[in-house]
């Protein structure tokens, strides 16, 4: 197949959570399909990586888009319907680019990512289209509503009515893609759509491999971009009333907060037993030293990165449903789920307490992982919902 990659940001370094799911889409497909892509250029500086890609894409065409223009574009987000978070990436530029690359190479299928791009190919409606969810974006909003309080929650209830409205564009697409069941049901019975399906977010198994030690009791291991705000929410969540009582039981253990961008309301969470340690190049060095991850997140949708990594190493998870429920598991098969604050304190301490528990559960954790979430696994599943949307060759022919 000949398929195009429509990215938001330019994927790599694959740090994060929409560059990372490109990246390891395009290293599996590539081997045996050609790729092209198309993303917005925001800073210069990633050109640099630009051999990087070009191991796994045809051709890339880079769009300019400047912080500065998106900036703006949000001051005229104002005066529309449109979703903040779609305007940031609007541009002529964009839209022109992606005219002339459909009328002038022959796709067989096209792969669009994330809400905020849906508005560049919902028109053409003569070349088969996947839209790319992380997740269903008015859940998020829904959920994070509650989170908040003055100017905040005002902004965060115009943002989900937005969505809530822009995610009609769904039905415009062959099939729109999210990463959990919960994700998929919410969607299909508030916009009474058909065109839904799960496409699992990945984990790279050679990364995030090897035999762990589960002698380690002292260090609990939260990551995650440390400017996103449920993760924000989530460590202040667990530092001011779930560690003190796990600390009470176990005096030496230690809360490391690892992860990019860390804001002030997270710097300000360091001293003597908890560590913010900013950007970390490899993190499976920190999930060797961990004896739990916690995932306490209280808003937010589809799966967790920071889940799916422990889980690949043979960490146990203790996690709220936020980061559980997308995972199609049972508690205890490499998470285990606590839904209040006095049952994750006792989850934490029953593993800290445990090492044959902690052992048992990070096990299951790690076969679920090469079942299920492999990227290699992800990977294919792609393959098979795009030759379901291209009429007449592949699917029907093997």
């Amino acid at each position: 197949m000949k398929l195009l990659f429509t990215a938001n940001r330019f994927p790599y370094p694959p740090y994060r959570g929409d560059k990372l799911k490109i990246f390891h889409l395009a290293r599996i497909l590539s081997q045996d399909h050609e790729l092209h892509l198309i993303t917005f250029l925001q800073d210069n500086r990633d050109r640099q990586f630009l051999p990087e890609l070009e191991k796994y894409f045809t051709k890339i065409h880079l769009v300019p888009l400047s912080k500065t223009q998106s900036y703006i574009n949000c001051l005229k987000a104002v005066f529309s319907q449109m979703p903040f978070q779609a305007y940031y990436f609007k541009s002529a530029r964009m839209a022109a680019a992606i005219s002339a690359l459909h009328t002038q190479e022959r796709f067989d299928a096209v792969h669009v990512q994330h809400l905020r791009m849906a508005q560049y190919w919902a028109r053409f409606n003569d070349i088969p289209r996947i839209l790319d969810l992380p997740d269903a974006y008015s859940l998020y909003w829904k959920r994070r509503i509650k989170a908040l309080s003055g100017i905040q929650r005002w902004f965060a209830r115009t943002e989900q009515r937005r969505v809530y409205r822009y995610e009609q564009v769904l039905g415009k697409y062959d099939l729109t893609l999210v990463c959990s069941k919960e994700d998929r049901n919410y969607l299909m019975a508030e916009h009474h759509l058909k065109n839904i399906d799960i496409l699992p977010n990945g984990v790279d198994t050679d990364a995030f491999a090897g035999d762990h030690d589960y002698r380690q009791n002292n260090i609990i291991l939260f990551t995650g971009n440390m400017d996103y705000a449920p993760n924000v929410d989530a460590v202040i969540y667990f530092s001011k009333e779930i560690f003190p009582a796990i600390r009470q039981r176990f005096p030496g253990t230690k809360f490391v907060i690892a992860g990019q961008r860390p804001v002030k309301k997270v710097l300000d969470l360091a001293g003597p037993a908890i560590e913010v340690t900013g950007f970390v190049k490899d993190l499976s060095m920190l999930y060797r030293r961990a004896a739990i991850v916690v995932a306490p997140l209280r808003f937010g949708a589809g799966t967790q990165n920071k889940v799916l990594e422990a889980m690949a190493m043979g960490v146990p998870v203790v996690s709220g449903r936020i980061g559980f429920e997308g995972l199609g598991i049972r508690s205890g098969e490499g998470v285990i789920l606590a839904t209040a604050t006095g049952p994750f304190i006792e989850s934490c301490c029953r593993l800290l307490s445990d090492a044959a528990l902690r052992k048992a559960t990070g096990e299951k954790g790690k076969a679920r992982i090469r079942e299920n979430f492999a990227w290699p696994v992800i990977a294919r599943k792609l393959e098979s919902r795009f030759k379901k949307i291209i009429p007449g060759t592949f699917e029907n022919n093997e």
